[in-house]
């Protein structure tokens, strides 16, 4: 990324609509302007108009009016990427959205690459490394939950963790390094025991904050969740009741899914991706066969395994019930599975459940009349903890995150080692910038490799 430059992009998404907005931003973004934008009114230059001010006009190629639009105006070094910055707002024809493009590229604008708002953001101190990451996070939230996280760490809170580790450790670090300088006079100015009790909350603080990382995964990316059983029990049916829409085609005839269907919504804030897969039996149908090993590939790539089988053969086929939830079991060790007694509309003698024994979580349901979905719905929504989200904690969802949070647990370990083995404080201090390097890299607080830049913000929309 060329940081000197002026850049523009469409901002909002690709297409037609009401209204469109193209962002500039850069040193040369008033002149640019000055050459492709009158004001309708001559006190309105936009070199000239206040800060955080609209001015009304129309853009002109030469003599050729393309648009008339209204004009954001944000003054460096108060704007987004702390550079001047002009927001043009205009019809949201995909012709016009290119010929103002052009315009602005003709008259000294490049397009910005994917990100390079941000980054530049970042570069001008604007924000640090994670709550860029975050701005990321929450273009891309699809639920309430995933929007909360998001919308926490852009605002510092995370940042905010990691900056007051490091403030410790810097202290303790100096002090360490002082003593080097005084190793002839055998000094200490590090106090042991006060660097094992920083050590032991640092430790409490990452180890809380690498846990949370799973719930942060599953806020991020969705909770899969499995629906499995034999053929004609009314998976595709609970699918089309959850999800509210004819999604999956639901026959009288066995084995009508051969594919797995997938499909998400929220509950609770939370997004869960259903997976209608291939009723489960033995076939010699080679399609049919493919469809049931993807079943069994699902089931290991799902969080929640949902077992649906037909109440009502439970006057005949109880045993074949019991042995196929005992194997589930089995398959699913680690995860949660719910068993979901189907078409319960059509059996009576509602008794016909104890023929099962003890089985947990067992929840008698009636997927075409949809009873009994609110009490899944709750069971599925209480399987995620969100006690940390609802409390303001800190969670982790950022894989790379992730990673440097561990690298510098396992440096606090090894200093933590190194104090119980009496070890000089040069190797202590090493580890000690070890583990301040790690937890710097999550908030750029370090030396950043561009390619790591490049890597980071390349993952971002044009425009942002």
């Amino acid at each position: 990324m060329r940081m000197d430059d002026t850049i523009c992009a469409l901002s909002t998404p690709q297409g037609m609509g009401a209204i469109a907005m193209i962002r500039i931003s850069g040193s040369d973004t008033f002149p640019i302007l000055k050459k492709t934008f009158k004001a309708f009114s001559p006190r309105h230059n936009p070199s000239e108009a206040k800060p955080y001010s609209l001015v009304f006009g129309k853009m002109v190629d030469g003599e050729t009016i393309v648009d008339e639009v209204m004009v954001g105006i944000f003054k460096g070094p108060h704007s987004y990427t702390g550079e001047d910055v002009a927001e043009i707002s205009c019809h949201g024809s995909v012709y016009i959205q290119e010929q103002i493009i052009r315009l602005l590229l003709k008259n000294g604008c490049r397009m910005a690459d994917p990100g390079e708002y941000t980054m530049r953001a970042f570069t001008a101190g604007k924000m640090d490394l994670s709550q860029a990451e975050a701005v990321a996070d929450l273009i891309e939230s699809e639920s309430k939950a995933a929007h909360q996280v998001a919308m926490q760490q852009m605002r510092g809170g995370f940042s905010e963790e990691i900056k007051g580790l490091r403030t410790e450790l810097i202290n303790f670090a100096s002090l360490i390094e002082l003593e080097l300088d005084f190793g002839e006079e055998d000094v200490e100015f590090a106090d042991r025991t006060q660097l094992s009790e920083l050590l032991l909350r640092i430790k409490t603080v990452i180890s809380r904050l690498l846990e949370s990382f799973d719930t942060g995964n599953v806020i991020k990316n969705g909770v899969p969740v499995a629906i499995v059983g034999a053929p004609n029990a009314g998976k595709s049916t609970l699918l089309n009741a959850l999800l509210n829409e004819e999604k999956a085609i639901v026959t009288d005839v066995a084995g009508t899914t051969r594919d797995a269907i997938e499909d998400e919504i929220s509950l609770g804030g939370v997004k869960f991706r259903f997976i209608d897969t291939a009723g489960i039996r033995e076939t010699e149908d080679l399609v049919e066969s493919i469809g049931i090993k993807k079943t069994f590939e699902k089931i290991e790539q799902s969080r929640i395994v949902m077992y649906l089988f037909n109440a009502q053969s439970l006057q005949d086929n109880v045993e074949l019930i019991r042995n196929e939830i005992a194997q589930l079991q089995e398959k699913t060790k680690g995860k949660t599975l719910l068993v979901l007694a189907n078409k319960m509309d059509l059996i009576e003698d509602t008794t016909l459940l104890e023929k099962l024994g003890d089985v947990e979580n067992l929840i008698p349901i009636s997927a075409l009349q949809k009873r009994g979905l609110k009490e899944l719905e709750t069971r599925l929504t209480s399987e995620i903890n969100l006690g940390a989200l609802n409390s303001n904690q800190t969670i982790v969802t950022n894989a790379r995150h992730f990673s440097a949070l561990q690298q510098s647990l396992e440096d606090i370990l090894r200093v933590e080692q190194g104090m119980e083995n009496n070890i000089s404080g040069d190797f202590l201090a090493m580890d000690i910038r070890e583990a301040l390097k790690h937890l710097g890299s999550i908030i750029g607080e370090v030396e950043t490799d561009r390619d790591i830049l490049g890597n980071i913000f390349g993952k971002f929309c044009i425009g942002k």
